[in-house]
């Protein structure tokens, strides 16, 4: 017997505000790229500011994280997700959380590496992140997933947004200049462990619960305003600390109790057991 499938009464409607969100993200990640590509050619014809593109680039990439962020919330927030909306942002991660941070890595560190070693790595990093996102489609559709509450394995925009936050943050401290030591090497460390992390078995809360009802107490209010405010001042470097955060609480979350998780991730226990017998809703791919 076939396993169901979603079923809609117009599979292919396009919704204006999720999918104008969507459209952002690919539009950003396309610029990441183009910012790379000039970027490599003015420093290989020896002319100066060419680090500044490689800056722009991962601002793009950065900024199509948070288109992808937004696209959800609309969607969820407006009951509009379709299975349309699901497809086009899978395109649209390819691009801006595949293509764009395996560019970025590879004309910064990458291409230094013996023997098409960085190549591989490059490559490698591209066809875990697709694979994960057509792995999320097929659970998407089939209801295989673990919950709307938690993604198995490091979500896609969250490995890019890693990626990109740190190399922004080591062109920072090496004042935009490539030749950043040893600890370009990291990065190349780092894009094959987060290719495994896509398909590890750690799961990663999505943080649907928040929506416009959401609730915070004053002092998780002020945690967040302040935490706002370190993104705005602290631009260099505060994304590369929440992102490594986000990394590390999957480690950490299977040590944490019901009640600490619930606190973290704002669950709401009352509304998952509502319809006990509805399947899920389908959810943006990550």
């Amino acid at each position: 017997m076939e396993p169901p499938t979603q079923r809609s009464d117009n599979p292919g409607k396009i919704f204006l505000l999720p999918n104008l969100m969507t459209a952002g993200n690919l539009i950003f990640g396309f610029l990441a790229v183009l910012k790379i590509f000039e970027g490599t050619i003015l420093r290989a014809s020896g002319q100066g500011n060419w680090a500044a593109y490689y800056v722009t680039s991962i601002q793009c990439i950065l900024v199509a994280c948070l288109f992808d962020l937004l696209d959800g919330r609309l969607a969820r927030l407006g009951g509009k997700e379709s299975p349309f909306g699901i497809e086009f942002d899978s395109l649209a991660d390819v691009v801006s959380f595949g293509v764009a941070p395996a560019l970025l890595v590879f004309k910064i560190v990458l291409y230094e590496l013996p023997s098409r070693l960085g190549w591989l790595i490059a490559v490698f990093y591209l066809l875990c992140g697709a694979l994960r996102l057509a792995r999320f489609n097929v659970a998407a559709t089939y209801h295989l997933g673990t919950g709307s509450r938690n993604f198995t394995g490091f979500p896609i925009p969250a490995a890019a947004g890693l990626i990109s936050s740190l190399t922004l943050l080591l062109l920072d401290l090496y004042q935009q200049d490539l030749s950043i030591g040893y600890a370009k090497y990291g990065l190349a460390v780092l894009m094959v462990f987060l290719s495994f992390m896509m398909f590890s078995k750690f799961e990663y809360p999505s943080f649907k619960g928040f929506n416009w009802r959401t609730q915070f107490s004053p002092p998780k209010f002020l945690l967040a305003v302040a935490m706002l405010s370190l993104n705005i001042f602290y631009y260099h470097w505060m994304p590369a600390v929440m992102f490594l955060a986000y990394l590390l609480y999957g480690f950490l979350r299977p040590f944490l109790s019901r009640a600490w998780r619930r606190e973290i991730e704002e669950e709401e226990d009352d509304d998952s057991h509502e319809h006990p017998e509805s399947p899920p809703p389908p959810e943006r791919p990550s």
